[in-house]
């Protein structure tokens, strides 16, 4: 009733980038905060960024000063901008939103997740 699809992940040089995106589509009344994740392969999965549907913005230490999250709320997406990767940014990342839906007895908030997107950094 919910997806989310991911795109823009791929392999690049070190010292490049990549722009990711996320849709959210069906059934969405709205859409709270969105955020990006990733796993690396023998990891945890673990936060890349985050932000409120106001705009208020939150990034991991990794990431600071080198990935630019944003959002359009009139399409429901959310993008990550990743400049100056580096190969331990190698992983699959996964596009997260907290939607107001409705489903057949309710209206409510559920978690929902993409399928992820793979991103390859070379040295």
């Amino acid at each position: 009733q919910v997806q989310l699809v991911e795109s823009g992940g791929g392999l690049v040089q070190a010292g490049g980038s990549l722009r990711l995106s996320c849709v959210a589509s069906g059934s969405i009344i709205s859409i709270n905060a969105m955020g990006w994740y990733r796993q690396a392969p023998g990891k945890e999965r673990e936060l890349v960024a985050t932000i409120t549907s106001a705009g208020g913005t939150n990034y991991a230490d990794s990431v600071k000063g080198r990935f630019t999250i944003s959002r359009d709320n009139a399409k429901n997406t959310v993008s990550l901008q990743m400049n100056s990767l580096k190969p331990e940014d190698t992983s699959v990342y996964y596009c997260n939103a907290q939607v107001l839906r409705r489903d057949s007895y309710a209206v409510r908030w559920a978690d929902y997740w993409g399928q992820g997107t793979q991103v390859t950094v070379s040295s």
